[in-house]
């Protein structure tokens, strides 16, 4: 009897459903480029304070919550990306694809580095998408 419970019990676990996660469960139609802007603050902020140290154990607690940050930065702008903006935004913006391209590269390179210029360049691609998000938020 417990080898027939055990062997319904793997077999549960491999049918039992997964956990999705998404940006939120129930499509709420509330979107922001502030989420990625502040995540990306941080990231630059970490930055600096990273080369304002020399104590090594800062540093390496500096470069894992910024690359914590960095990755919140992409998938803020990938839920943008995929789910805010649609077809009639490209041809409005025909820019938006590779904007959020160079944007979320820049976000993936600032996990990797502890270059303040990445971080700005970072700043500088969410506040285009940010003004065109505004624009699109007004049509």
């Amino acid at each position: 009897m417990q080898l027939t419970s055990r062997l319904l019990t793997v077999v549960d676990r491999f049918r039992s459903p997964e956990t999705a996660h998404a940006h939120c469960d129930l499509p709420c139609g509330v979107y922001d480029p502030a989420q990625a802007r502040i995540e990306a603050d941080s990231v630059k902020a970490i930055m600096e304070k990273w080369h304002a140290s020399d104590d090594p154990v800062f540093r390496e607690r500096a470069t894992t919550i910024k690359e914590e940050r960095a990755e919140l930065v992409k998938h803020h702008l990938w839920v943008l990306w995929t789910d805010y903006f649609k077809p009639e935004h490209l041809e409005r913006y025909p820019q938006l694809h590779e904007l959020f391209w160079k944007t979320t590269k820049a976000a993936g390179e600032a996990k990797k580095t502890n270059d303040v210029a990445v971080a700005n360049r970072l700043l500088d691609g969410i506040a285009e998408i940010d003004k065109i998000f505004w624009e699109t938020k007004k049509a």
